[in-house]
């Protein structure tokens, strides 16, 4: 195959993931960039949750109380956490739903989430984990809405993607003279191609890192070795938190700070398959685990990074800094942008090429 044959194969092969997957990879693209900086966009969507009347702490117990006032019957606390200006955030797990023939339903369980006020332990808001803007986007980058299938998927866009950063870097690089041609803005008359031309360069590798890491998000279970997220023996019930503790929540602080002084991040309650509270302290660094039964504590060092976090640390942006974080806000929001002038380019190259058969006809 000649160099230009091979580079026309090229070109058909981008061009078709391009068109084909522009209707996928739109929505997806969007809410990733989105989603880069999610606790700012839920700041600016729902202000009352961060509405706090002051920093300091009243006592945790209070907390508790408020929360069991405001859940349900039958929603047990899962987590408390708490940031350094922000409110107290606890997460409550609904009880399990199970299909006609008493299995319990898979997936992820329902959880209702309450921002309470840290000096008075207000109730500032209330919502169902599975409502709201940013979920919806959340399910949607990670599954496109799709029940079952979804996120196996979004996995082979990443695929599709990857490929597609390949392909287009060999169509942008010059057929004659150097490389650093291509750097050139005007290498057409019309400004939708050369957007895509020059945009395309420079997304290509982030582009590329971030479709590698989302098909490793997504099929886990071939890339880790293991089961992939979610998956496991039917049937098996998920922990549930439990309604009543042995222990109460002053004892579980008291048993933590005997063990390592400071101040707690986030509580986590003990359930009924593992019946031992988590105390993640502010440091960041260590936590302590209490058994309910008999109070017993001991530190817990972090666990070494897996590669999995990492994977979904360099593809979300958590704790990588500014620069990574706005390179792949970026590398969200260009791919939406290089699918809309692929589609102008492909429509006025159909037009083009409509007018010159009539000509020659």
């Amino acid at each position: 195959m000649t160099k230009l044959a091979m580079r026309r194969a090229w070109f058909q092969v981008h061009k078709w993931i391009g068109l084909i997957l522009a209707i996928l990879i739109i929505p997806l693209s969007v809410t990733g960039a989105a989603l880069v900086w999610d606790a700012a966009l839920d700041h600016g969507l729902n202000p009352q949750r961060y509405a706090v009347s002051g920093g300091a702490a009243t006592d945790t117990q209070a907390y508790v109380d408020a929360a069991h006032a405001a859940l349900k019957p039958g929603e047990n606390i899962a987590t408390m956490s708490r940031d350094d200006d922000g409110p107290v955030v606890i997460a409550a797990n609904l009880p399990a739903k199970r299909l006609a023939n008493g299995i319990q339903a898979a997936g992820p369980p329902a959880r209702t989430t309450l921002w309470l006020d840290p000096p008075s332990a207000r109730l500032l808001d209330r919502a169902s984990g599975n409502s709201g803007l940013i979920r919806a986007m959340h399910q949607i980058h990670g599954s496109l809405m799709i029940p079952g299938m979804g996120r196996a998927i979004v996995g082979w866009i990443g695929v599709a993607m990857a490929f597609s950063c390949f392909t287009g870097l060999w169509l942008w690089w010059p057929t004659v003279g150097k490389w650093v041609r291509g750097l050139r803005w005007r290498r057409h008359r019309n400004l939708d191609t050369n957007l895509h031309h020059l945009t395309g360069f420079w997304v290509a590798l982030p582009l590329f890192v971030l479709s590698l890491t989302g098909m490793w998000i997504s099929f886990t279970g071939v890339f880790g070795g293991g089961m992939a997220r979610g998956t496991g023996e039917r049937g098996m019930a998920r922990p549930q938190p439990l309604a009543t503790p042995h222990l109460g929540i002053d004892a579980v602080i008291a048993g933590a700070q005997r063990v390592k002084p400071g101040d707690w991040q986030q509580i986590t309650w003990p359930t009924d398959r593992k019946p031992v509270w988590s105390v993640a302290l502010a440091d960041g660094q260590d936590s302590v685990t209490i058994d309910d039964a008999t109070g017993a504590a001991k530190l817990t060092p972090a666990p070494p990074e897996t590669t999995a976090r990492l994977m979904r640390r360099i593809h979300d942006g958590t704790r990588m800094g500014a620069l990574w974080q706005t390179i792949i806000f970026l590398g969200g929001l260009i791919p939406a942008l290089l699918a809309v002038t692929g589609i102008i380019m492909w429509w006025r190259a159909r037009n083009w090429k409509a007018e010159l058969k009539e000509r020659m006809g």
